[in-house]
């Protein structure tokens, strides 16, 4: 069977979500939340990133919301009733412990650009839920769309520094963060390297722990971009579910 066709779409809770089913199922139970980016892209159509999935034998869950930017916010064209975030938390994750038996800390974020800034952010707010993230090139400092007039984001917040305030840099708790986090961006990426490289010295003045690649060329804001990182991602992904199940509390 082609990998693409190991790509499903189900319904949870009102709302379409890709799902990936390896040939061979990790024995632990291993399983990738992924958040889209604002072109909601479908990871059937990324054979590295499928690839990845299958030789580790990683189940994937990938909501389909549209432009949320992965808040705690109303976004109307998703739901007039539930944010994006209380979504993922509160029907997502009952949905991947009742069909998987599938629990934190069995479950890594990922994201690609607002989806990366979206797993970063749910990470750093809820870093017992989610003790492993990795983001590619994540639109972090999003609040720069409001200034420019993106219509989404200016109904969501009321201001850029209404936007800012909610932005993952600003949501690291210096005491209580994501056990394993990484993150990587091309210098080329001239819209979100700033934000990223920012997020990196936050990190490092705060004294937590974090892995990050922002020196590899390959493409900028690209898909070509992430076809390159995918493996050392993948590599950080595993080896920090291991180190979880194995954790001694």
């Amino acid at each position: 069977m082609p990998l693409a066709d190991q790509w499903t779409t189900i319904d949870v809770a009102g709302h379409p979500c890709h799902v990936f089913k390896p040939s061979k199922v990790s024995p632990h139970g291993y399983t990738i939340l992924y958040l889209h980016g604002s072109s909601v892209e479908n990871l059937a159509d990324h054979p590295r990133v499928t690839r990845q999935l299958e030789q580790h034998g990683l189940r994937a869950i990938a909501p389909v919301t549209g432009e949320t930017w992965w808040s705690d916010r109303i976004a109307e064209a998703f739901d007039t009733e539930i944010s994006v975030e209380k979504y993922l938390l509160g029907k997502v994750l009952p949905f991947a412990a009742e069909s998987w038996d599938c629990r934190p800390p069995q479950i890594a974020l990922l994201g690609v650009s607002m989806g990366g800034q979206g797993a970063l952010r749910l990470a750093y707010k809820y870093p017992n839920l989610f003790p492993t993230v990795a983001a590619f090139f994540p639109a972090i400092d999003f609040q720069k769309k409001i200034d420019e007039g993106d219509p989404t984001l200016s109904r969501m917040y009321r201001d850029a520094e209404d936007a800012r305030q909610d932005t993952a840099t600003l949501h690291i708790h210096p005491l209580n963060w994501p056990r394993h986090q990484w993150f990587c961006c091309d210098p080329d990426d001239v819209r979100w390297w700033d934000s990223a490289d920012r997020l990196r010295m936050k990190l490092y003045s705060l004294g937590v722990p974090h892995e990050c690649d922002l020196e590899t060329q390959a493409g900028g804001h690209t898909w070509k971009y992430v076809a390159r990182m995918v493996e050392p991602a993948f590599e950080f992904l595993m080896r920090s579910l291991e180190q979880e199940r194995l954790r001694v509390v």
